[in-house]
């Protein structure tokens, strides 16, 4: 079968939002950033690269210059789902709409769940709110060592996480708490995004997280653009948290990653890869580093480390491959509290062939882009989203 692409690349830059969104005074989060922001706090940012394919010419940006000739097809688009998390925002991408939203508990969970917890798990609970998992296991974890309790935390996510030490409590008794947190946060009155195991190891005032985190995700509310590829006989690469992210729905390989540029070697490698279908990446740092801990400087630099490794990318680019980048929400490091934010994404949909790209209407959904792959392999389309790949076609 023809497709217009062989390999789509897809680039998710967690939390890279361009502007809040029309309805961001309902998320509190009117007069939200992300990139404005942080550009104007340093005085501008050096993103050549994705100048070159159009981002300054989506909207003005401090230090990205407009293009006269962008070498990328260039838009931003609105988020159709309730809420502003990396969930939905992925879900979406992917062809679904979320409409109720998953929450979060900035105060901790509420005392008849946790009550609930500790009866079905026959442990105590410590914490109960929102923290660092370094610093949570650095207050507590002496108690818990004593008495056995275990840590319940969150944090500006739609997550429960539950830390340990593994010498207290083994790992298999951890996972088999998290699996009974993940079923009671399955009510819809707590609609909880992950339980997440935060094993740990060391002495107090030297406590160490381990590898053996563990995630429990919810599985999308229904079959996404992954599933359509997976079961069309197409190859569908997660690299970086995307397994975690659809639960492993659709995905035919999933490749861990541990930074931002470690992602972007693992995305280099697979361009080595002969593949038909899509290989798509999480870049989580831009969030959890930097947007959460409110860091305008760490997230331009990590922006513009983002931006270098581009070329290489460009280099590696076959005549039929296409290179999506876009965002899952904003989280501006200059706003309010630590929470994300509510606003548009930008869009940028790149093939060395094109001489001269130009600006795309503005999407009504992130769905458009999963609709765009499922038409361009030829598979289910989803019920949401509209598809832009003859507008592509038209202006190569």
């Amino acid at each position: 079968m023809q497709h217009t692409y062989k390999r789509v690349f897809l680039i998710v830059m967690d939390s890279v939002g361009i502007g809040e969104a029309p309805d961001a005074e309902l998320y509190n989060d009117k007069g939200a950033d992300t990139l404005g922001h942080i550009a104007e706090h340093l005085g501008g940012l050096h993103l050549p690269n994705l100048a070159k394919l159009g981002l300054g010419n989506i909207r003005e940006i401090e230090g990205v210059p407009k293009t006269d000739k962008p070498l990328a097809f260039y838009t931003k688009m609105k988020e159709a789902s309730a809420g502003k998390d990396t969930m939905t925002g992925h879900w979406e991408l992917m062809g679904l709409k979320i409409d109720s939203p998953f929450q979060v508990f900035p105060d901790g969970f509420p005392e008849e769940l946790i009550e609930e917890l500790e009866k079905r798990t026959g442990r105590k609970v410590l914490g109960n709110k929102p923290a660092s998992g370094t610093a949570i296991i650095e207050e507590l974890g002496k108690e818990h060592m004593k008495t056995g309790a275990i840590i319940v935390y969150t944090s500006a996510d739609s997550v429960l996480q539950i830390a340990a030490h593994e010498k207290v409590i083994p790992l298999n008794e951890l996972y088999q708490i998290c699996q009974i947190a993940r079923e009671l946060t399955l009510d819809e009155k707590y609609m909880v995004g992950r339980v997440i195991a935060r094993p740990f190891v060391g002495e107090p005032g030297n406590f160490e997280r381990t590898a053996n985190r563990h995630d429990y995700a919810l599985k999308p509310f229904g079959r996404t653009v992954m599933n359509e590829l997976k079961d069309g006989g197409f190859d569908v690469i997660a690299l970086g948290k995307i397994s975690d992210i659809y639960d492993g729905e659709g995905i035919t390989d999933a490749i861990r990653t541990k930074s931002n540029m470690d992602g972007m070697d693992k995305l280099i490698q697979t361009f080595d890869r002969d593949f038909t279908g899509l290989s798509f990446l999480n870049l989580v740092d831009f969030d959890a580093k930097f947007g959460h801990r409110r860091d305008p400087e760490g997230y331009g630099q990590a922006l513009e480390e983002f931006d270098a490794r581009l070329p290489e990318v460009f280099e590696k680019m076959k005549e039929e491959d296409l290179l999506i980048i876009t965002a899952d929400h904003g989280n501006d490091p200059l706003h309010h509290g630590t929470d994300h934010t509510r606003e548009y994404v930008p869009l940028l949909v790149y093939n060395s062939t094109y001489t001269k790209g130009k600006e795309l209407p503005i999407r009504e959904t992130f769905a458009d882009v999963g609709a765009t792959i499922a038409e361009n392999f030829g598979v289910q389309m989803p019920n949401y989203g509209t598809s832009f790949l003859t507008e592509l076609k038209q202006g190569d």
